[in-house]
This record gives C-alpha cells, sequence and structure tokens, in this order.
C-alpha cells in the first residue's frame, strides 16, 4: 500500500481548522482559504532523531517524514541540492554587523526556489492522478513547473504577464508547458486559470490554491535549522510576493519544535517588497488582516510583484507572532545592491534577493534591525534569469591602445 515515510493525517482549512482528506484532491478550503498539511508529529518524534539525516544524501526529500508523498515512485526529482548559506563580507563589513548570510536557493533545478515548491506539488499531482495542471506566474514558477511536469509526465499550462522576462517566458515553453502572455498581471492570469477549471480540466496550481507547494518550500526551514546547527538565526530577510515561502518556513519552525528537534526561540520573520508593490507592508503598517488589492503595481522585481496574496493572513500572523515587519524598497535601491554585491562579492542575486539586502542596509540605518543580530537573506533565484546592462566597450584589433584598459 504506502511505503514512503511519511506521517500525514490530514489537511486543515488555516481560517476555520476544519479537517479534509489528506488523499484526495483540493484547491482552496470551503471558505476560500489555504489548506495546510497536518501530521502525526508525535508519531514522527517517537520513531525518529536528527540523527537519522546523517546517513541521507544532501536533499530536502531527506525530510521526508515531514514531506506529503506517500509512495516513493511518485516522487519528481532533478537534482535538488541542500543550498548553501554564504557569508557575506561586504554587507557585513559595511553594516558593520556580526553575520549576513545569503542562502542561495539559485543553485536549485531551474535555477529559483520555485524547485521546491512545484516538486512537492508536482509529486503530489502525479500521486493523485492529476494529467494536466496550470498556473499563472512571474517567471520562475512556470519554469519550475514546466521542468516537473515533463519530468512526471504532466500536460502543463502556464499563464504569464505580457512583461515578463522574455528568457523566462522562453525557458517556460521550451521546457514543455504551453505558455502564453497576458495582458495584465498576476492576479489577471489567475484569473485565466482559475476561470478555465472545469472547461479545460486543468489543476490549479497557483500560489497557496493548493496544499503542497507550501510543503516543498518550508523545507527552506528544515534546512536552515539543520544548517545552524538546530538552533535559528536572529532574523530572516524575505522577499515576499505570494508568501508561500515565509508562511511555509514558519510551519516548519513549528513542526519542528513539535518534534523536539529545536527549542522555542524563532527569528523575527522580515517580509521584504518593492515600494512600487507593497500591500503586505501596507497592511502590515495599517495593523490589517488582511492586504488590500495593490493598484498600478510596478517593479521591474518581478517576482514579489504580486498586487494580491491568497495567504496575505498567514504571512502576516507569521511576521506579528515573530515580532517581525514588513518593509519596502525602491527599485533604485534594489538595482544598486544587486550591482554591488555582484562587483564586490562575485553574488549575481535575483533582484528580488537583492532586495532583501536593500532592506538590510535600510533598517540597520533605521534601527529595526540590531548589528549585532545574525542575519539570513534569501537569494530566491540566479541572476543569470534577469536581463542585466548591456556591454558597448570594444576593442578594433587593428589599433589597440593599452592605456584604453586602464580602470578608472
Amino acid at each position: 500500500m504506502f511505503d514512503a515515510e511519511t506521517y500525514v493525517t490530514h489537511l486543515e482549512c488555516s481560517e476555520t481548522g476544519k479537517t479534509y482528506s489528506a488523499d484526495q484532491l483540493h484547491n482552496l478550503s470551503e471558505t476560500g482559504k489555504p489548506l495546510l498539511v497536518r501530521y502525526d508529529l508525535d508519531g514522527v518524534a517517537r520513531n525518529y532523531s536528527k540523527n537519522i539525516l546523517n546517513s541521507r544524501p544532501p536533499e530536502f526529500w531527506r525530510y521526508r517524514e515531514l514531506l506529503p508523498i506517500r509512495r516513493k515512485e511518485n516522487i519528481v526529482r532533478l537534482g535538488e541540492i541542500m543550498t548553501p548559506l554564504l557569508p557575506s563580507t561586504y554587507l557585513q563589513n559595511r553594516l558593520q554587523m556580526d553575520q549576513v548570510l545569503i542562502k542561495d536557493e539559485g543553485r536549485l533545478p531551474t535555477g529559483s526556489f520555485k524547485a521546491r515548491g512545484l516538486a512537492v506539488a508536482v509529486s503530489m499531482a502525479k500521486e493523485l492522478g492529476v494529467t494536466r495542471m496550470a498556473m499563472p506566474t512571474n517567471g520562475n514558477a512556470g519554469a519550475a513547473l514546466a521542468a516537473y511536469c515533463s519530468r512526471a509526465g504532466i500536460e502543463s499550462y502556464v499563464f504569464c504577464p505580457d512583461d515578463t522576462p522574455e528568457v523566462n517566458v522562453r525557458e517556460i515553453a521550451f521546457q514543455g508547458a504551453h505558455t502564453w502572455k497576458a495582458s495584465g498581471l498576476i492576479n489577471d492570469c489567475g484569473r485565466i486559470v482559475g476561470e478555465g477549471t472545469e472547461q479545460m480540466s486543468w489543476f490549479d496550481t497557483s500560489t497557496l490554491k493548493e496544499p503542497y507547494r507550501i510543503e516543498g518550500k518550508k523545507t527552506m526551514g528544515l534546512e536552515l535549522a539543520e544548517q545552524f546547527g538546530w538552533e535559528l538565526p536572529d532574523v530572516i530577510l524575505y522577499p515576499t510576493g505570494g508568501g508561500t515561502g515565509l508562511i511555509g518556513m514558519w510551519k516548519a519552525f513549528d513542526e519542528l519544535e513539535r518534534i523536539g528537534w529545536i527549542g522555542s526561540d524563532r527569528p523575527r520573520m522580515i517580509a521584504v517588497q518593492a515600494e512600487g508593490c507593497a500591500p503586505i507592508v501596507k497592511a502590515f503598517e495599517d495593523g490589517a488582516e488582511h492586504a488590500e488589492l495593490w493598484q498600478q503595481a510596478h517593479t521591474f522585481a518581478a517576482g514579489i510583484r504580486v498586487p494580491a496574496a491568497v495567504g496575505d493572513f498567514l504571512i502576516l500572523r507569521a511576521v506579528r507572532e515573530s515580532n517581525g515587519f514588513a518593509t519596502a524598497v525602491s527599485d533604485e535601491e534594489i538595482f544598486e545592491m544587486q550591482k554591488t554585491l555582484a562587483s564586490h562579492e562575485g553574488m549575481l542575486l535575483c533582484p528580488e534577493g537583492a532586495a532583501t539586502a536593500a532592506a538590510l542596509a535600510k533598517e540597520i540605518e533605521s534601527g529595526r534591525i540590531d548589528r549585532n543580530e545574525h542575519a539570513v537573506l534569501f537569494n530566491c533565484a540566479t541572476g543569470l534569469k534577469y536581463p542585466m546592462p548591456s556591454v558597448d566597450a570594444s576593442v578594433d584589433i587593428g589599433h589597440i591602445d593599452y592605456q584604453m584598459f586602464e580602470a578608472g
């Protein structure tokens, strides 16, 4: 029957607590809220210790007791790794901080942290008999869906805002997805997916509109705790659009405490957005439980250009429970930090990752983050997937004046 070591018991509405079967297809709960996977954590605690990880490969499937796939043959792999924590000497020196680490998610398959969520979501779709999946995307999630669906033999449909970077659109299509650019933003693309579900017989894989992407994203928290020797940093800065990763990490920390692998100390969770699209920041500052739709959203950091997040209340809950906050930075600050870290540290961050570094600098100055705190920034994708400034310098090989090569 079931042959993978999972302890899933049921799904639970994140708003009402109503339970749902774990072995059936679900999107949102009856109240239109995300469903969360629940586990027999007492059973995990009785039967496993953290030492079991010593004999397992360095991939996020090593945490399989806290993942939902029941049959091993349904796990869809593309070479997932544990991503490194890279010290940023430049930021430490510039900001006079004790420790700044960047978790580089760009090392994952398809070059972004979206591989975590989609690896698990597609594996579960395969297990539950799904043959067609669809989603809206600003780029990286669509690429991950396309790749994992192609690996699993599942048909995929992806809808991108028409200003999505062309490299992302081509990547999605080249990896086998039926790919369209649509006039509008990601929420408009999401409406296409949602309204077409019945006619097209596809499974809506939009952010937090199915239960399993969050389970993949929570492996960032499981992995981070292990890399910190089963302790946690003081503060985590996370680029926040739909917020699945922030919510997932907060869930991971709770589960790890309940199985006895970590204590009760938690990092402060800092949700980082762009000034041109900051619904979570506004809701946090207003003391609201839900975020209003952000009108005329704009930022070149496309991954955090999400005008409305279905899990807004879960993001805000995690931020507040952790004594964290939400903050926004300008596109100018993001680009300058991206360029600075590339030229000073050799780290080519994506714009969304650079936003977390810009936010750290801003909040050190404001005093909301202390210089003595140990900070982890999440770089959610390789910078190679994003447009960069052109290079116009050239050399006439017939008339070389070496003085022109002098830096200055």
